[in-house]
């Protein structure tokens, strides 16, 4: 598959990706093929919460490319999950294997189900024994506490008829940090169901040399690199790439639309959360970033947004870098 014509994924960001961003996003930028939906936690109610019915609503997501994502430590309650999903229209349902909160892992959910094979094949056998309707895609990270482990977890979940994998090569341990095992990847290559690559892909070379390394892969899915830069994906597909002018649109388009839909406090922390990713793109805005961690109200928020399109330009090549999260 060429560069043109390998998809781009948006992954799920918790507290960033809602149905407002992505939307906003598919509307000044697209190029990206499927939305992730920050994922859905079960309980054994199998209902929705008002958040959830929100995020996962035809009517909020209509038009876009979508798939839901749920985070579930017992099979009944994924299986039971997906089917709700599939009556509102879904195809497809994904399998958080990958979250490495705590909170998460402690409840033998997300990288949690990576500790125990035994656990983690159980579930799955229920899982495909029991759904219909749909079909089940998984995203994972290569193990908990080593990628040592990752040969034992890929013979499981290659047994299994997922309709895609998508591969974050990180531990549970790393969460988001050190680089990527990437040479875990290639195991991929013998799957019987299509493989993604996720993880550090910031730059357009980032992404070509991943597509050049591993020639099987079949999408590459972006999270906090396309959170910076909001163009990558249209620019992967030989688009034009960041403007400043779009970008300041872009960002007075999510705050308008938030502020239409949210509470002020709210609408606040949400914009300064996004930025802090979107404020990577641009040449020394240490000032801004200063500021705009002590913002109080949105017209405070504004004001340093204003400034910052003002007087700061954009780096030669806009892009996410962690080290530049902390200025």
């Amino acid at each position: 598959m060429n560069e043109s014509t390998l998809p781009i994924y948006f992954a799920p960001l918790e507290g960033v990706t809602d149905g407002i961003f992505r939307r906003t996003h598919f509307e000044f930028f697209g190029g990206v093929s499927k939305y992730y939906i920050p994922f859905i936690s079960p309980t054994q109610h199998l209902a929705f919460t008002s958040r959830e019915q929100r995020s996962v609503s035809p009517a909020e997501n209509a038009g876009l490319p979508v798939v839901p994502q749920v985070l579930a430590g017992r099979a009944s309650h994924f299986a039971g999950t997906a089917k709700l999903l599939f009556d509102l229209g879904y195809s497809e349902v994904n399998l958080n294997l990958g979250c490495p909160s705590g909170t998460v892992t402690a409840k033998h959910k997300g990288s949690g189900l990576l500790r125990d094979l035994n656990e983690l094949r159980a579930f799955l056998d229920e899982v495909f024994t029991s759904i219909s309707g749909g079909s089940v895609s998984v995203k994972t990270r290569i193990g908990f506490e080593s990628a040592d482990e990752w040969d034992a977890i890929w013979a499981v979940l290659r047994d299994y008829p997922f309709m895609e994998c998508i591969v974050h090569p990180r531990t549970r341990s790393q969460f988001y940090k050190g680089s990527p095992c990437t040479d875990a990847f290639a195991r991929t290559a013998e799957a019987r169901f299509p493989c993604a690559y996720n993880g550090d892909l910031n730059t357009l070379s980032d992404c070509r040399a991943i597509a050049k390394r591993f020639p099987h892969t079949g999408a590459l899915m972006l999270g906090r690199g396309l959170v910076a830069n909001p163009a990558l994906a249209r620019q992967w597909q030989g688009g034009k790439g960041l403007s400043k002018l779009e970008l300041k649109a872009f960002c007075d388009a999510l705050l308008a639309r938030y502020e239409a839909q949210w509470p002020h406090k709210a609408v606040l922390g949400h914009m300064q959360e996004t930025m802090r990713y979107i404020l990577c793109c641009f040449d020394e805005p240490k000032r801004e970033q200063r500021a705009l961690r002590k913002v109080r109200t949105v017209e405070e928020y504004q004001g340093v947004i204003d400034r910052l399109f003002a007087e700061c330009e954009l780096r030669a090549e806009p892009c996410f870098a962690l080290d530049r999260m902390s200025l």
